[in-house]
């Protein structure tokens, strides 16, 4: 491997941000709205809306602050939840989500955002962008919360690929430490790779062939390799990064949402069950705010496609305003980085397996 610079630099021309308006639950409207609501943050960022321009053009005439900074993209067909990734691929090309990630295949955009189908637009982004030199198979990853100094670590992958072999798990591994330093600032970032204990004799033959690949690349590679890590340790502090196949990955995290909303369904209804906790709601009610906000999704919103030619960042379906204004905000600040040239650097430098090589 040969050294690679990771380091965010300075930029003076304005982000462009190409969004598909028409991918979330809430409708475009609400898409709109989180532009609205980044634009009054960052004067530095501009937009593409992509979907039908009847629809759009009223709701951002509404909105004075994107007024200059907001092109319209026609186009009629929209994604739906529902839509089969396959059939996107092969009759999708009038959608806004084709358009969307169209713009940033033609390096008009920086970096797409969506709210819509995680694998149509996992599928198109593999189709129009490809991936990267020496990527297999390419990752999703996420912000979950942690007890860490940062308050988050980065999990992937989260479900763009079911399967994952040692040298895909090497590249997350690569793939996740670039995204620490340039999307929260982690000189050094610690990575473990996700098992089922954390002696070195356990897990599957792949996991095993995957320890040792990681640990001989660290050094070089500037991250520290802290080995073998449980599920416990997704939302703990020993690592900054946890590594997996999508498979685990998609179940440890929406394990964790459920679990999140059995316990805030409990908590609700125990602060209902008679006048006194009633009373001790109402005294608890600033912290339980401080809480809720540590852990309310809409505050890191955004899924990263990792090991693309062009950063995609897929918000959650049913995110608000604010949920599509975090995730706008974490696109910018890996445009505003060049995260994607300096993740295909760091990528490129890892050293093939045998099997890679054949």
């Amino acid at each position: 491997m040969t050294a690679t610079s990771d380091q965010p630099s300075a930029s003076t021309q304005r982000t462009l941000i190409s969004v598909d308006a028409m991918g979330g639950d809430q409708g475009p409207a609400i898409v709109v709205a989180g532009c609205s609501a980044s634009a009054l943050k960052n004067p530095d960022i501009s937009f593409i809306l992509h979907g039908p321009a009847d629809t759009l053009e009223p709701l951002v005439a509404k909105r004075p602050e994107l007024k200059g900074r907001c092109t319209i993209r026609d186009a009629q067909g929209v994604v739906t939840m529902d839509d089969k990734p396959s059939n996107v691929v092969r009759n999708g090309k009038d959608t806004s989500m084709w358009s969307a990630i169209e713009s940033v295949r033609d390096n008009e955009a920086s970096v797409a955002v969506s709210c819509g189908n995680t694998g149509a637009l996992m599928a198109l982004s593999m189709i129009r962008l490809k991936k990267l030199p020496g990527v297999n198979r390419p990752a999703i990853a996420v912000l979950y919360p942690s007890t860490n100094p940062q308050g988050f670590n980065v999990l992937l992958d989260v479900g763009a690929d079911v399967r994952a072999d040692a040298d895909d798990l090497l590249r997350y591994a690569l793939m996740g430490k670039s995204y620490a330093r340039n999307g929260m600032d982690i000189e050094r970032p610690r990575i473990g790779l996700l098992n089922v204990g954390t002696e070195e004799h356990k897990g599957r033959t792949e996991l095993k062939e995957a320890h040792e690949l990681i640990r001989d690349a660290a050094d070089e590679a500037g991250f520290e390799f802290v080995g073998f890590v449980e599920g416990g340790d997704i939302a703990g502090n020993a690592a900054d990064v946890i590594v997996t196949d999508g498979f685990t990955g998609n179940i440890a995290i929406k394990t964790g949402e459920g679990t999140a909303t059995l316990i805030g369904s409990g908590l609700r209804q125990a602060f209902k069950n008679s006048i006194w906790s009633r009373a001790a709601a109402f005294f608890a009610y600033t912290s339980l705010r401080r809480v809720s906000k540590r852990f309310d999704p809409s505050n890191v919103n955004g899924g990263v496609f990792l090991g693309l030619n062009g950063t995609v960042v897929k918000s959650h379906g049913a995110a608000d305003a604010r949920g599509v204004s975090s995730a706008i905000k974490l696109a910018a600040r890996l445009a505003e980085s060049e995260f994607t040239h300096r993740l295909a650097a760091r990528v490129a430098s890892a050293k093939p397996t045998k099997e890679t090589e054949e």
